[in-house]
């Protein structure tokens, strides 16, 4: 019996908590920022924390820290209940969850840069290295062009200074990483903000709570403050 107790009451404690995913970095950031002025109380030291779990007990909040690409995957299993994604992201992982909330945060464009010597016109099958595979693949197909998509994790930029590419596909903020490795941007793809995301059980579970954490962040979103 003792037992049953102690995992019950684990159980209830972690039912209580609203479990959020968070990609470590600028959007982590950016979405405290918002969390703040929708008048969630998070403490300072949560800015500078290692740990890849936090919990907030005054809030009923859980926190998981975790690489960009795979808070969807988190959230579509259930282990997060929500999370914050970046558009890039969604769309090359293509998972089961609701998008519910555009926080227009991490503002960037994907594009495709090359060197400036490269041309398209005399390039039967060009190559196109990327992090975001089938994101490329898809825009390249709606463009009507065959390509070969070249998968690659980091640096995606040396990519046509060694001959592995003709072309790539990244994101873009400011320009600086392509013009500082002699690249020129040859076309806008789309534009990317981060995406407040949810799990579609969750969102029946513990909906007053998902839609109230929304309403705030939608207001503050919109240029007002809960504060």
């Amino acid at each position: 019996m003792d037992e049953r107790v102690n995992e019950n009451t684990t159980e209830n404690n972690t039912d209580r908590f609203l479990t959020i995913a968070m990609p470590k970095g600028r959007i982590f950031d950016e979405a405290l920022g918002l969390l703040r002025r929708a008048g969630y109380d998070l403490p300072p030291e949560f800015d500078d924390s290692r740990k890849l779990i936090i919990d907030v007990e005054e809030a009923d909040l859980r926190f998981i820290l975790s690489k960009p690409m795979d808070v969807p995957t988190y959230v579509e299993h259930g282990v997060a209940d929500a999370g914050v994604a970046g558009k890039d992201v969604m769309i090359e992982e293509e998972r089961d969850v609701y998008e519910v909330l555009d926080l227009k945060i991490s503002e960037c464009y994907m594009a495709v840069a090359a060197l400036p010597s490269y041309d398209a016109k005399t390039d039967i099958a060009p190559k196109i290295a990327t992090k975001y595979p089938n994101l490329a693949a898809g825009y390249f197909r709606e463009q009507g062009e065959q390509v070969e998509i070249i998968k690659l994790n980091g640096s995606i930029e040396l990519a046509p200074l060694i001959g592995l590419a003709d072309r790539i596909v990244d994101i873009v903020s400011t320009g600086r990483t392509l013009k500082e490795n002699g690249l020129v941007e040859t076309e806008t793809m789309m534009p990317i903000t981060s995406r407040f995301i949810v799990n579609p059980v969750s969102y029946r579970m513990k909906a007053d709570r998902i839609d109230e954490m929304v309403e705030r962040l939608e207001q503050v979103v919109e240029g007002g403050s809960m504060r």
